[in-house]
C-alpha cells in the first residue's frame, strides 16, 4: 500500500483510526521537568484537566486542554540520571556522560514499525549558537542499537541542504552538489581502503561506509521526489544565514521538522532541546544565564524558567496547528500524531529519576486517552510509557528495554500504562 504523500513508498504498520499513518513526535528539554511547571495546582489525584487552570508555563496549551494528558509519577531510577540520563532517557536504561547507549532508544524503534518513510527518523538538536556551529551534529539521545548513536542536526542550513538542496537555486544549490559530489567521493575510498583493513577494523570502517551509502541514499530518494518536496521547503532567510540570537536557529529548526512531517518525509521527529546535555542557551527571550546554571534554579514560580518552558509550549502549539492544518485520512494530520514532551533528565539536574513527569498531546489515532492528568505512585518506569507507544502502534510489547531481572526490581507491573491507551 502507498503513501498518500510519497507514492511508492510502502506502508509498514497499520493507519490510524481516522485513516492517516501515525506518526510520533518527541521533544526533550534539558535540565529536568519540576511537575510544578505542568500539573495543576490543587490536583494531587487523577481527574479531567476540563474545569482546571493550567500553570503559566504551560499556559500556551490552554486552548488545547482536550487534547493533553500530564502525568506524574513515572519514574527513571534505573538510568542513573544525575546531570543527564543521556541515552537513557529515550531508551530507558543506565546512561551517563561518556556512556555509550546499551540497546535501541523508542524514536528509533518506532521509525520502524511506523508507516515507512525516505527519512525514517529525524533528530533535530537546539543549543547555544556557539555549540551548534561548533559541533553541528552531536549525538547524546538517540541510538539505533548498541555502541550505534544516531546525530541530531543542529545547523539549520546544513539540514536545508539535506532536505532541499536538491531542489534549490543559487548558493543552496551549489553547496548541496558540491557537498553530495564529495560524499560519494569519500564513500568510494572508503569502501576501497576498507576491503584491506584486518577483520576487526573492516567491521568497524564499515560503520562509516554504511553512514555515507545512507547520506548518499537519501539524497537520491529525495531528488525523486522534487516536485512534491517543493510544497513544503520553507523559505530561507537571515534567521538561518545571519541570525541575532539562538532562537532564531531554534526557531528554523523546528520549521524544518515540521515541513519534514508534512512532506512525508518522516514520521518520527525527536526534538533536543539542550541537545540532552547540561547546555543550552535562550538569550533570544531575554534569558541571560545558560548552560549548567540553569539547572540549579527552582524551576516553579522562576520567570527564567517560565520563559523558557512558554518558549517550549509555544513549539508544541505551532507544531499541533501546523499538522492540523493538513488534511489526511477522515481528519487531520494531528489526529493521526502523538507529541511526547519530557525531560532528558526527570524531574531536575540533580535529580534520582524518582519522578519523571510527561505530557502526552494528541492521540495518535484514537489510541491514547486525553484531556486528563494521570497521578501514578512511582512504581512504573517510562519504559512503561515506551511499551504503550509501540503497543498504540501496532506493536504488542509487555518490556521495553527491560529484562525480568530489573523488571523484578523496578516495575511493578508488565505492558502497557492502562491509564494512558483507550
Amino acid at each position: 500500500m502507498g503513501s498518500p504523500l510519497l507514492p511508492g513508498i510502502s506502508q509498514a504498520a497499520p493507519r490510524a483510526s481516522g485513516g492517516g499513518p501515525k506518526r510520533v513526535i518527541f521533544f526533550m528539554q534539558n535540565q529536568g521537568f519540576d511537575p510544578a511547571t505542568c500539573v495543576p495546582a490543587g490536583m494531587k489525584s487523577s481527574g479531567s484537566l476540563a474545569k482546571v487552570k493550567l500553570p503559566e508555563p504551560i499556559q500556551a496549551l490552554e486552548p488545547f486542554k482536550e487534547r493533553l494528558h500530564i502525568i506524574n509519577g513515572l519514574h527513571g531510577l534505573h538510568t542513573s540520571p544525575s546531570h543527564s540520563a543521556f541515552f537513557g532517557a529515550l531508551g530507558g536504561y543506565r546512561g551517563s556522560d561518556g556512556v555509550p547507549p546499551s540497546g535501541p532508544t523508542i524514536d528509533y524503534e518506532l521509525s520502524k514499525v511506523l508507516p515507512e518513510t525516505l527519512l525514517p527518523h529525524l533528530c533535530i538538536g537546539m543549543d547555544s549558537m556557539e555549540n551548534m556551529k561548533a559541533k553541528p551534529t552531536v549525538a547524546n539521545l538517540s541510538a539505533s542499537g548498541p555502541g550505534q548513536p544516531i546525530f541530531m542536526h543542529s545547523n539549520p542550513n546544513h539540514l536545508y541542504q539535506m532536505l532541499y538542496g536538491g531542489i534549490s537555486e543559487g548558493d543552496i544549490r551549489r553547496q548541496h552538489e558540491a557537498r553530495s559530489s564529495l560524499f560519494d567521493r569519500i564513500e568510494q575510498l572508503a569502501a576501497a581502503r576498507g576491503a584491506s583493513l584486518p577483520a576487526a577494523d573492516r567491521q568497524r570502517y564499515g560503520q562509516y561506509v554504511e553512514g555515507f551509502q545512507d547520506i548518499n541514499g537519501l539524497r537520491t530518494r529525495l531528488n525523486g521526489v522534487a516536485g512534491h518536496l517543493r510544497k513544503f521547503a520553507p523559505k530561507v532567510d537571515d534567521r538561518y544565514t545571519n541570525p541575532e540570537f539562538e532562537t532564531d536557529w531554534h526557531d528554523v529548526l523546528l520549521d524544518l521538522g515540521i515541513s519534514a512531517l508534512k512532506s512525508g518525509i518522516t514520521s518520527v521527529l525527536t526534538l533536543g532541546s539542550g541537545r540532552g546535555e547540561i547546555f543550552g542557551s535562550w538569550k533570544g527571550l531575554g534569558v541571560e544565564e545558560q548552560g549548567h546554571n540553569l539547572g540549579h534554579m527552582k524551576q516553579p514560580d522562576n520567570p527564567i524558567w517560565i520563559k523558557i518552558r512558554q518558549y517550549n509550549s509555544r513549539m508544541l502549539v505551532k507544531l499541533m496547528e501546523e499538522l492540523e492544518s493538513v488534511p489526511e485520512g477522515s481528519g487531520t494530520m494531528m489526529d493521526n500524531t502523538l507529541i511526547v514532551y519530557t525531560s532528558n533528565n526527570a524531574d531536575a539536574q540533580h535529580t534520582s529519576g524518582a519522578n519523571w513527569p510527561v505530557m502526552l498531546l494528541g492521540n495518535c489515532g484514537g489510541a491514547f486517552r486525553t484531556g486528563c492528568f494521570t497521578q501514578l505512585d512511582g512504581k512504573r518506569p517510562i519504559n512503561a510509557l515506551y511499551s504503550s507507544i509501540l503497543t498504540a502502534s501496532g506493536i504488542q510489547c509487555d518490556r521495553f528495554n527491560m529484562s525480568e531481572k530489573m523488571a523484578a526490581k523496578f516495575d511493578s507491573g508488565s505492558g502497557p500504562l492502562r491509564e494512558v491507551l483507550v
